[in-house]
């Protein structure tokens, strides 16, 4: 069953204790700009948002690559960066509609997310549960459940009018 990285940014607080597991593991360095997750923040509203590579399902990434460094991982699904093909041309970064890949400013290699190996480490330490690793079909019963709650109230307030 392929499991995907679920985020609830209604849960998230902003502690960016994701960013920071992110670059120890992967950089050895306790640096959020060198981890493959990012905490967009709209302090005057209180809203955080981690953003990070969504695994697409047709990614174009792979597609622009001229390489071919970027190959999705047969075991958990996330798309790969070989970087013994990668020379570094950025196309990934610029055709990412979704702001998934960095760059690493020390390195200058492109930072994505390869899912811990399918142990997401971000996760473990969310204390909050806004990032979670969960069966793709949870996620998709998850959306059906609160859509539901969102037409039933809004039903709801019709039959009251």
């Amino acid at each position: 069953m392929q499991k995907i990285l679920f985020i609830d940014p209604e849960k998230c607080s902003g502690c960016r204790n994701c960013e920071i597991v992110c670059s120890l593991h992967h950089e050895k360095v306790c640096n959020p700009n060198r981890a493959r997750i990012h905490t967009v923040k709209w302090e005057t509203s209180g809203l955080y948002v981690p953003m990070v590579c969504q695994q697409c399902e047709t990614p174009l990434c792979e597609v622009v690559c001229p390489m071919h460094a970027l190959k999705r991982d047969d075991k958990t699904g996330a798309v790969l960066v070989d970087y013994d093909l990668c020379v570094g041309c950025r196309l990934c970064v610029v055709f990412c509609p979704l702001g998934g890949i960095n760059v690493d400013t020390e390195s200058s290699k492109v930072l994505k997310c390869d899912l811990c190996d399918g142990n997401p480490l971000c996760v473990k330490f969310c204390e909050p549960q806004a990032l979670r690793y969960l069966d793709a079909t949870a996620v998709n019963l998850k959306k059906r459940r609160a859509a539901a709650e969102k037409l039933s109230d809004l039903m709801k307030r019709m039959v009251q009018v």
